[in-house]
C-alpha cells in the first residue's frame, strides 16, 4: 500500500530508526501473496525481528516453543500442550518470584481470535496493520512519548513483561503503548539491545501519529541546538537571556 510506504518513510526518517517499522495483522483468510513462516521460532517476538526483512503468516504451530505468546494473542487452533505448556512456565516463573497469580491476570489478552497472524515490514505490507512497532532509543523515545501523548490525549503506558503483552495492549485500548520487552525478548531478539524499547502503534491512528512525530523531531532538533549553544555559552561565562539563544539559532 502506497500509504504505509509513505508511514513507514515518514517514521524512518524523523525518528532515524536503524530497524524499519514493522506492521502485524490478524486474519482469518489470506491473500495468495502471503507466504507462510516455514522455519521454528523459540518465542512469537522473534517474528517482530524477521518481519523487518520480509512478509510472512502464521499459524498457532508456528508460536508452540512461546506458550506464554499463544496466550497474550489467543491464537486459535492450538494444541491441547500448550495448556499444559503454559502451566508449566507460569509455575516456573512463580516459583522464581517472578511472576505472581494476580500479576498473570493483569496480563493483557487479545479480544479477537484469529487463524493468522501476519508480519512484514509496514512499507509493503499488504494487509489493514493492527499494530505497527517500532524499536526505538531514549531520545526517539522522547519524540515518540511527545507525540503520543497529543494523539492519545495522555501519556503513553510503559510495560514489562511479557513484551508480547504490548500487542493485544494496544489492539484491546487502541491507544500506543511502549514495552520494556522481558528478559525472553531481549535473549532473542537482537535489534532488543540494553538501549531499546518496543513501541507499539495502533494502525488505524498511524497517520495522526506520523503527522505529530514530523512535528516533533523538526521541534527536538531546533531546541537541542538552542540548548547546546545556550550551555557553550554559560561555560564561557555568558549569561544570556532567552532572546540572545534564540538569537544565536540564525547565527
Amino acid at each position: 500500500m502506497s500509504t504505509y510506504r509513505t508511514q513507514a518513510t515518514r517514521l524512518t526518517e524523523s525518528l532515524q530508526l536503524s530497524l524499519p517499522p514493522v506492521a502485524v495483522a490478524f486474519a482469518d483468510e489470506l491473500p495468495p501473496t502471503v507466504l507462510p513462516y516455514q522455519d521454528v521460532a523459540p518465542a512469537g517476538c522473534s517474528f517482530w525481528q524477521e518481519a523487518a526483512n520480509r512478509t510472512f503468516s502464521t499459524i498457532a504451530k508456528d508460536h508452540e516453543l512461546c506458550a506464554i505468546g499463544v496466550h497474550t494473542h489467543n491464537l486459535t487452533g492450538a494444541s491441547a500442550a500448550q495448556e499444559v505448556e503454559l502451566q508449566a512456565v507460569l509455575e516456573a516463573m512463580s516459583g522464581l518470584d517472578y511472576v505472581r497469580a494476580e500479576e498473570v491476570a493483569a496480563i493483557p489478552v487479545l479480544q479477537q481470535q484469529a487463524r493468522h497472524t501476519v508480519y512484514g515490514p509496514l512499507a509493503e505490507f499488504p494487509l489493514t496493520a493492527a499494530v505497527v512497532l517500532l524499536f526505538a532509543h531514549a531520545q526517539q523515545s522522547l519524540i515518540l512519548t511527545e507525540a503520543i501523548a497529543r494523539v492519545d490525549d495522555g501519556i503513553p503506558l510503559a510495560m514489562g513483561r511479557p513484551a508480547c503483552a504490548v500487542v493485544p495492549q494496544v489492539m484491546n485500548r487502541g491507544q500506543a503503548a511502549m514495552s520494556l520487552g522481558c528478559c525472553g525478548a531481549r535473549a532473542y531478539l537482537d535489534a532488543l539491545s540494553d538501549d531499546v524499547a518496543i513501541w507499539a502503534l495502533p494502525g488505524e491512528k498511524l497517520d495522526a501519529y506520523c503527522e505529530q512525530i514530523g512535528v516533533l523531531a523538526k521541534s527536538n532538533d531546533i531546541l537541542t541546538v538552542f540548548h547546546q549553544r545556550r550551555r557553550a555559552d554559560v561555560a564561557a561565562g555568558a549569561r544570556p537571556t532567552v532572546q540572545e539563544s534564540l538569537e544565536r539559532l540564525s547565527g
